[in-house]
């Protein structure tokens, strides 16, 4: 009787171990429907605002400016003295440049002397050239000169003539080489006797950069101040060409993280015609394609943005008001085809998709999937065709 408990225990543990062997695995996954609803189709990144008119106000002379004490974020109207540039004083004359300047001085003198009176020989001479030509012409009226002799003293003339525009030029010249001559010598008092330049706002804004505060030298074309109208604002992003080619001029965008509350609109100005090369993060290299986005929203929802801030934005590539969506989760490739499981009862079965428009969310399903379905989401390499789910409890 005992090897009878015995060998009936073992039976009855053998058949244990292979109904739980053969016995189908329950696998837990979450479940999401397929439904009609809207789609839209984003390109997301990072841009960075900018003004479309920026004034760089510069030194129209050179001299001392006097310190500027507007600073960045003041307003500023247009004509309004932003700031003084008075003449700078020379550095004093040591002796031997002064005498070097003197005898450059005289040097030009003697040449402007030189050259009138180069002018006035020319003059004296032209006077007889007329004269000479005149009797040449009479003699020819009376039979006793000749032709040649004419042509030769009218020839004469003519280069008489430009032998005193020479001389003119020359006399000009020399002058103007004397006044520099002189103008080496003036010390610095004569020097910084000049009157004071004052530099004026060309339009109404604000103060974006201060290049220049305290007083110093500054050469002509130096920048001082950077001007500019924040209601003049725009936003520039680089693309990657692949979805540059995708975006539109007028396309809506939305502006996010941008640091205000809320979410703001803004329209696709122009997308740029030329791309560039860029390094990524990751040492990638990329070719990008600059897209200007214009603000729909007034000045009022964003008073706190400025020039060269940081923002997100979601360009619209498509929108359809009306279409089957699938959970982007849910579809996964197999053998170059989209697929996902539909669970029918406690059963998934695999099936193929031909998908539309997608975005990080939704896929647009155009075959193989109904309103209605349930499919499954994230689905992991455990899961095959026919096996048997149960639905993961959701935690709060």
């Amino acid at each position: 009787m005992r090897r009878y408990v015995i060998w009936g225990s073992v039976a009855v543990l053998a058949g244990l171990i292979v109904w739980t062997a053969l016995r189908p695995t329950i696998v837990e996954v979450d479940l999401a429907s397929v439904a009609r609803g809207p789609l839209r189709v984003t390109v997301d990144d990072e841009g960075e605002t900018r003004l479309k008119r920026r004034f760089v106000v510069s030194a129209p002379v050179s001299g001392r400016v006097l310190r500027i004490e507007s600073r960045p974020g003041d307003a500023v109207t247009a004509g309004q003295t932003l700031a003084v540039i008075e003449p700078a004083a020379l550095a004093p004359l040591d002796a031997r440049t002064r005498a070097a300047a003197e005898a450059r001085e005289q040097a030009a003198a003697s040449a402007s002397d030189r050259a009138k009176a180069d002018l006035q020989r020319m003059t004296v001479e032209l006077t007889q050239a007329d004269s000479d030509a005149a009797r040449a012409r009479t003699l020819l009226d009376t039979g006793s000169g000749t032709r040649e002799a004419v042509e030769q003293a009218d020839a004469r003339v003519r280069a008489t003539r430009e032998a005193i525009k020479s001389a003119q030029a020359a006399v000009r010249a020399s002058e103007f080489e004397q006044a520099e001559a002189k103008a080496a010598l003036l010390s610095g008092a004569e020097a910084a006797g000049g009157r004071a330049v004052t530099v004026r706002a060309p339009i109404g804004g604000l103060i974006l950069r201060r290049a220049q505060e305290s007083e110093a030298v500054v050469p002509v074309g130096a920048p001082l101040l950077e001007i500019g109208n924040l209601d003049d604002l725009e936003i520039v992003t680089d693309l990657l060409s692949t979805d540059a080619v995708r975006v539109k001029p007028g396309a809506a965008v939305l502006i996010e993280r941008w640091g205000g509350e809320g979410q703001l609109n803004g329209r696709v100005q122009r997308v740029e015609p030329g791309g560039f090369m860029k390094i990524s993060a990751l040492g990638v290299e990329e070719q990008r394609v600059n897209v200007v986005i214009d603000f729909v929203d007034p000045r009022e929802r964003r008073p706190s943005l400025g020039d060269a801030f940081r923002v997100e934005v979601r360009i619209v590539v498509s929108e359809k008001p009306d279409v089957l969506l699938a959970p982007t989760s849910s579809l996964f490739r197999t053998e170059g085809e989209w697929s996902a499981f539909v669970v029918q009862g406690d059963v998934v079965h695999k099936r193929l998709v031909k998908i539309g428009e997608r975005n990080e969310q939704f896929a647009e399903v155009l075959e193989g999937l109904s309103a209605g379905d349930k499919v499954v989401t994230y689905p992991g390499e455990t899961l095959k065709q026919g096996s048997r789910i149960a639905q993961r409890p959701s935690q709060k």
